[in-house]
């Protein structure tokens, strides 16, 4: 029995070109530390946020289909800058890996530059999609959560939760969890109302994950 109930309605065919366009060229194009070193707005980006630690490398890189794309690490805030990867030959839109948040042991100039360089991405970028939450299984979300998920719902920037590490909890722990953050998600109006739950090491949700960001890229 699966632990969380798939999608319903989902797009036969809209799963499998996105199945083969994320088979096919992948690359990481450029870091930006600052707004003004953002590749020119010429396609749809897919951003990905979420706490330190919470597996946004790891999950970049299942989605993909390849070990090394993105960046993982054991230190939580490795990631200080924002790390666009074209998908496509021709390209057809951008996933942006963004520097993960509320990690308290980093120095407070470098959290306040971090918090800067999101928020004015997510609020300005023009081409930006939809944004992805991770949420990690384990916990649920939190109130370092909701201030982001906040921060969307009053800039009117579309998002969608996604679980993290569902492989890490028992069966009836994530169909609670997915429940709860399913129930959260609906009180706010720029959250997508489906979540999904993924694994990175065991590629559960991850078919499920590419179809919805092509599905947020041609709407």
């Amino acid at each position: 029995m699966s632990e969380v109930e798939p999608e319903p309605g989902a797009d036969p065919e809209r799963a499998e070109r996105a199945r083969k366009l994320f088979s096919g060229p992948v690359a990481f194009l450029k870091s930006a530390p600052a707004l003004q070193h953002l590749p020119l707005p010429s396609v749809p980006e897919i951003a990905f946020a979420g706490r330190s630690n919470v597996g946004k490398s790891s999950l970049l890189n299942a989605l993909t289909n390849r070990n090394g794309l993105a960046r993982t690490s054991v230190t939580p805030g490795r990631t200080q800058e924002l790390n666009y990867f074209d998908v496509g030959a021709p390209l057809v839109f951008r996933l942006v890996d963004m520097p993960g948040y509320g990690f308290a042991k980093a120095p407070r100039d470098v959290v306040k530059k971090w918090r800067f360089l999101v928020n004015d991405y997510l609020r300005g970028r023009q081409v930006l999609k939809r944004t992805l939450v991770l949420i990690d299984s384990r916990h649920g979300i939190k109130d370092v959560d909701r201030e982001l998920l906040e921060m969307l719902d009053t800039a009117a920037v579309s998002y969608r939760l996604v679980l993290t590490k569902a492989d890490k909890v028992k069966a009836s722990a994530l169909a609670d969890v997915h429940a709860a953050t399913a129930a959260e998600a609906r009180q706010h109006p720029a959250a997508h109302p489906e979540v999904i739950a993924t694994s990175s090491e065991k590629g559960m949700g991850i078919a499920e994950l590419r179809t919805a960001v092509l599905e947020a890229v041609e709407s």
